[in-house]
């Protein structure tokens, strides 16, 4: 496998470490302990084990550095210049279900800019990387996002509402405005693997509103190092860690843009 910096093998094989387990887990759902974080939001003993051994082992080899994580929040919140962004399942529902579409995520940023990132699905063997400057991989092959030229042509996955959710009226709303204009959409139930499935050209287009910055983190360098644009869209400042995400091939974004930030349905 092509790999590039120290922080990226280090994520890479971290990621390979924890999956062992993580495989073991899905064959036998039944016998986790699974909590409820909130309506329709659950975290399972295999989050939180995942996620345990991922902050021990980061912190290990670079102790200084900070950590963002679904489960723990922030740790070392003094150094927010370098930090890791961390969703040790990205996917949740679809591992207690049974449903082999879920992933590791792991990011690292440093004075704001994501600079490396892994995203690896264990029940695929797939693993997604890239290094800022360096392009984007899928296991051991260049990946490239789509060149589809018109938005009635492109095939587009998107997410949510969440049951806890305030403005899934403004989402319903939008996923039919876009469905009518596209070839397609799909729901999947990962923003990390979403946004790998855009960069590896698999999906044409992904957005979705109310995300978490660990669910995206790591998604969007790899999908920016494959060739496709990010925009973060009316994001609330007072928030910063939630975020409204749209990512595409560089021939459709800003009609996409224009369609999904649309107020009124015609």
């Amino acid at each position: 496998m092509r790999l590039g910096s120290p922080k990226i093998n280090l994520i890479a094989k971290l990621c390979m470490k924890v999956s062992r387990s993580l495989i073991r887990d899905f064959g036998e759902i039944e016998n986790l302990q699974v909590s409820s974080k909130g309506p329709g939001d659950f975290v399972s003993s295999a989050d939180k084990r995942t996620e345990k051994i991922l902050i021990d082992e980061l912190q290990k080899a670079h102790p200084d550095h900070g950590i963002v994580s679904e489960e723990s929040g922030t740790i070392n919140e003094s150094n927010i210049s370098k930090r890791w962004i961390i969703d040790p399942i990205d996917g949740t529902m679809n591992f207690l279900n049974g449903i082999p579409q879920f992933a590791i995520s792991i990011g690292y940023e440093e004075n704001g800019e994501i600079k490396c990132g892994v995203i690896f699905n264990p029940i695929s063997n797939e693993m997604f990387y890239a290094e800022k400057g360096c392009g984007a991989y899928l296991n051991n092959s260049r990946i490239r996002v789509s060149n589809k030229k018109k938005i009635k042509d492109a095939i587009l996955v998107t997410g949510g509402p969440k049951y806890s959710s305030k403005i899934k009226d403004k989402i319903f709303s939008e996923y039919i405005r876009v469905s009518k204009n596209v070839s397609n959409v799909r729901k999947l139930g990962s923003a990390a693997l979403d946004l790998a499935f855009v960069a590896a050209g698999r999906f044409d287009a992904y957005w979705q509103r109310e995300l978490n910055y660990w669910d995206i983190a790591a998604g969007v360098i790899i999908l920016r190092e494959s060739g496709g644009f990010v925009d973060f869209i009316e994001d609330d400042k007072n928030f910063p860690l939630k975020k409204n995400i749209l990512a595409s091939n560089s021939n459709i974004h800003e009609e996409l843009r224009e369609l999904i930030t649309k107020k009124d349905i015609e």
